[in-house]
């Protein structure tokens, strides 16, 4: 009995030997490193779908003609009036051109069997096939003449219905595909040569293709360059005067103010960056509009109310540089403040007691002491400045007469909203792919500028 048992019953593992695999599996977890990934893997993600992807895309898109025509789907073959056009300006193929858009009527097999399907007299059916089978029209009026001439006449409602099923013209005709296009136009000209087929399949293709037709435009408009020192004009104005400048300026002087004034001060010049963009440029444009604060005051002493935002270019510029400065400033303002309240109070005790002036303090002192923020408040605010776009968006749209049209807001009229309605986002990728790659070189220059290399190195302990 007790024999049976045991051969019945499987024998039982201890449960140490089950347990120790898992603990050799889980064990990376236990380590430092191992839960550090697992951490990260969310924010890991999200950084490739948030920031890895559209920059990838980006890229691929920048080497497509991609617009609202083309679509970003494929597309089909279509013999439009554009496009013989192009075959005639682009090709020299005007004949092609002309005989494609004529409408031209062929007698053939195709047609002779739709009209056995549509109930036709089979009499008119044979007198066509007899007489002119094969035969090309090059106007209806001709090919009716003819239809009219048959053994068995038809009538003339008959006629019309006739003439229709032959009708081969090639004028907006649409085609799933190059071999379609290429067996309807060997209808009309069987005497095609690969060169005229080439062609024609290459200007009636509706879809995107693969170019680098958007780095040439690039390259050689004249816009390009007027937009490029626009940017260059509007970051650097901005970055030096507000961002950096006047940040550094609002941080050092509340530093030697008491620290509840100094509080208030900061909270209030942090308040543009806070508020909604769209609240805070219609303030400025009250302030700037014809019947807003500045005409109102100067009408008084005789000037005529104006648009001050908007009446020249460099009016223009000014409003545009404060709406954006006086948001980057505040930011700054606040890093900068920090880092000087983390300077050790003994180093500002120790030079009054020298005798050091506040001039002296903040050259010896301070701004030796803000290299890491002034670093990374000169790159952040330089790539936050080349792809500014609401501020100015909303205050001028790169206007009057494209005067403040920068880089990013070209990119956006470009791919996203432009008068003519027709959307290039292949261009608009290559723009902003430049965008990008001017960051990076501007970046790795600040890098050189400030020495990064000695910022991050150890520290050289004397004993």
């Amino acid at each position: 009995m007790n024999a049976s048992r045991n051969i019945a019953e499987p024998a039982r593992a201890p449960v140490g030997a089950w347990a120790a695999p898992a603990r050799v599996r889980l064990g990376w977890l236990n380590s430092s490193k191992g839960l550090g990934i697992l951490l990260l893997m969310p924010a890991l993600v999200l950084v490739v779908l948030f920031f890895l992807m559209p920059v990838v895309l980006t890229g691929v898109f920048a080497f497509t003609n991609m617009s609202t025509a083309t679509g970003i789907t494929g597309g089909a073959y279509q013999i439009s009036p554009g496009a013989l056009r192009v075959l005639t300006d682009r090709h020299g193929m005007g004949d092609l051109a002309e005989r494609l858009g004529q409408p031209t009527y062929v007698v053939d097999d195709r047609g002779l069997a739709a009209l056995e399907e549509m109930g036709i007299d089979p009499g008119i059916i044979a007198g066509l096939r007899r007489q002119y089978s094969g035969e090309t029209y090059s106007s209806r009026r001709e090919f009716e003449r003819d239809i009219r001439n048959l053994p068995v006449r038809p009538d003339t409602r008959t006629v019309k219905r006739i003439s229709e099923v032959f009708s081969r013209s090639l004028g907006n005709a649409r085609f799933r595909s190059s071999t379609a296009l290429i067996a309807a136009a060997d209808a009309i000209d069987p005497d095609l040569t690969e060169e005229e087929k080439e062609a024609l399949t290459a200007t009636t293709y509706t879809g995107w293709t693969w170019t680098n037709d958007n780095f040439r435009r690039l390259a050689t408009s004249r816009d390009t360059t007027r937009v490029f020192f626009n940017t260059l004009f509007f970051v650097a104005m901005t970055l030096t005067l507000f961002n950096v400048g006047y940040a550094m300026l609002l941080a050092i002087t509340t530093h030697y103010i008491p620290e509840r004034p100094a509080g208030i001060f900061r909270i209030i010049w942090f308040l543009p960056r806070i508020s909604p963009v769209v609240i805070y440029v219609l303030l400025w444009k009250w302030l700037a509009w014809d019947t807003g604060f500045i005409s109102a005051v100067l009408s008084n002493f005789g000037v005529r109310p104006r648009n001050w935002m908007l009446d020249t270019a460099a009016n223009a510029w000014f409003f545009v540089i404060l709406i954006n400065g006086f948001v980057g400033a505040s930011m700054g303002m606040v890093i900068f403040a920090s880092a000087i309240k983390a300077i050790p109070e003994s180093l500002f005790h120790a030079a009054s007691v020298d005798g050091a002036y506040r001039w002296q303090q903040i050259r010896h002192i301070i701004l030796p002491q803000l290299k890491w923020p002034i670093l990374f408040v000169t790159c952040y605010q330089t790539l936050s400045l080349l792809t500014s776009i609401d501020q100015t968006l909303l205050a001028t749209d790169g206007g009057p007469g494209g005067a403040t049209e920068i880089w990013s807001l070209w990119v956006y009229h470009t791919a996203l909203n432009n008068y003519a309605g027709n959307l290039q986002y292949g261009l608009g990728a290559a723009m902003a792919l430049v965008l990008v790659v001017i960051g990076i070189v501007l970046s790795l220059i600040y890098l050189r500028l400030f020495n990064y290399n000695a910022l991050v190195a150890k520290p050289r302990i004397e004993l």
